[in-house]
């Protein structure tokens, strides 16, 4: 199944993303945390003055030897835990590589989603790294809901394609193959993602009497839970998470994908304002990873080929 680029909903604020099949593999030496706490990181490789990029990066990071990093440690495969406690996953991978690169540590924090943006302005974080989809109205701070300033947005650095998909109970998936086929029926969702905003537009278009309900939850585990108990219809997601689902929910009985992704976008590590050097210093770690081929063997050792970019780019969303 390939990502075809569709309508992008007004209030696009969330994680998306394009792969193959989902294989899991091992973990990284990178640990996990709870909500809001940190007791962990990716390996670097040694002090900066050893890494090939460690001048790019600002003097105060250099000197804590550490970049903080926002995320929703929730999201399989993307960024998870693994049955040890470990995070692990596409981000961690990426993450650890340009440690290598900058001589840091990239240091996980866990949080929830929507709040992650929040946390990278009040400087609890340095970037935030979690399936966060780059869209023009991140990059300017406006509210995607309500069209208002909020902030003075971020910087993205893009490093994956992405789309969403729609997953139903196997064996009952009540004939829906599209997001109109949901008028009259129950999804559930993670709140702040594209799959809510999608929800919310197509219900608009659903006949009088049959909008679409939706359940919206914190993380996207909660979501699958629901429809696993027969609490809705079907449940949506970004494509590598719902395939990875799918494929080991309940040893592969419990789910099953129906329909084609849409709403194709860039994942990007987000970088506040005005911290430019930072930014370019990320940028120029992942141009690396690309170019020593590091890149491709973490894109195939988690299935995700399809999404992979050829190139690193700079607030790329639409």
């Amino acid at each position: 199944m390939t990502a075809r680029s569709t309508r992008r909903p007004t209030a696009a604020s969330s994680r998306i993303a394009a792969a193959g099949a989902i294989a899991v593999a091992g973990a990284l030496l990178l640990t996990g945390c709870g909500d809001q706490t940190d007791d962990g990181g990716t390996e670097g490789s040694g002090s900066a003055a050893a890494a090939p990029l460690a001048d790019k990066l600002p003097q105060a990071i250099r000197d804590k030897g550490v970049i903080k990093v926002g995320s929703d440690i929730a999201y399989a495969p993307v960024e998870f835990k693994d049955e040890s406690g470990k995070t692990v996953g596409i981000d961690p991978d990426l993450a650890a590589a340009m440690g290598k690169q900058l001589g840091v540590t990239f240091e996980f924090e866990n949080g929830t989603f929507d709040t992650l943006i929040t946390g990278l302005r009040s400087k609890r974080y340095d970037i935030a790294m979690s399936a966060m989809t780059d869209t023009k109205e991140r990059q300017e701070g406006i509210d995607a809901d309500t069209g208002k300033k909020v902030g003075e947005g971020v910087d993205f650095v893009d490093y994956f394609t992405a789309g969403v998909s729609i997953y139903t109970k196997k064996g009952d998936d009540q004939g829906i193959k599209t997001w109109s086929d949901l008028c009259g029926k129950k999804i559930v969702l993670q709140r702040g993602t594209v799959s809510e905003d999608l929800a919310k537009a197509e219900t608009e278009k659903c006949p009088a009497g049959k909008p679409i309900k939706f359940e919206s939850f914190d993380n996207d585990q909660q979501a699958q839970t629901r429809l696993r108990a027969g609490g809705a219809d079907a449940g949506s997601s970004d494509f590598p998470v719902a395939a990875y689902a799918v494929k080991t929910s309940g040893g592969g009985k419990d789910f099953e994908l129906v329909g084609e992704q849409v709403e194709a976008a860039p994942y990007g590590i987000a970088v506040a304002k005005g911290n430019t050097q930072l930014r370019d210093a990320l940028k120029a770690a992942l141009d690396a990873v690309v170019a020593n081929g590091e890149y491709k063997k973490i894109m195939d050792k988690w299935g995700v080929a399809d999404g992979a970019v050829t190139e690193v780019t700079v607030n790329g969303g639409k």
